[in-house]
């Protein structure tokens, strides 16, 4: 059987394919908020981790590890192994939750705070780099989104 060229170039040439752009796009991304938060000691799942965890304690009472992944559609054994780390780090504290003995509740701690203070500007700031080419980046977060919101009903 004769390979079908032309159906393989649209496939994989990076200007033909949505899936492979986002893919390298991410990537590129990916990079950069390694290098933007490396200096503080974070890695990205930490700072959205943490990040996470204080916008949730603000809003609620005892947030729990299994509430921290749902909140970031995060991976729940990836979310406890990143938690331990966080606290290892001095980053975060876990306690006993008070109305559930199998749970433990969450918190910021002032190192915590301290270096989440530091990272969120860098984090706008290389996004703000990142995406500035794009004529309507509003549009394009608005597209993101859409994506987001449809992506979220096709999970298994």
């Amino acid at each position: 059987m004769a390979l079908d060229w032309d159906t393989l170039s649209r496939t994989l040439r990076p200007e033909n394919s949505p899936g492979f752009l986002l893919w390298q796009v991410a990537n590129q991304w990916q990079r950069l908020q390694r290098s933007t938060l490396e200096p503080l000691g974070l890695t990205h799942v930490q700072f959205v981790l943490l990040a996470g965890l204080a916008w949730l304690s603000r809003k609620e009472n005892d947030v729990t590890q299994a509430r921290l992944a749902a909140f970031c559609k995060t991976d729940a054994m990836m979310t406890s192994q990143v938690v331990r780390s966080l606290e290892a780090g001095g980053f975060i504290a876990r306690a006993p939750h008070p109305t559930d003995s199998r749970a433990r509740q969450l918190r910021v701690t002032a190192k915590g705070a301290e270096v989440l203070n530091a990272a969120m500007p860098r984090v706008r700031e290389a996004d703000a780099s990142f995406f500035g080419s794009l004529q309507e980046s509003q549009n394009f977060v608005d597209q993101l989104r859409r994506l987001w919101s449809n992506g979220a009903k096709r999970e298994p």
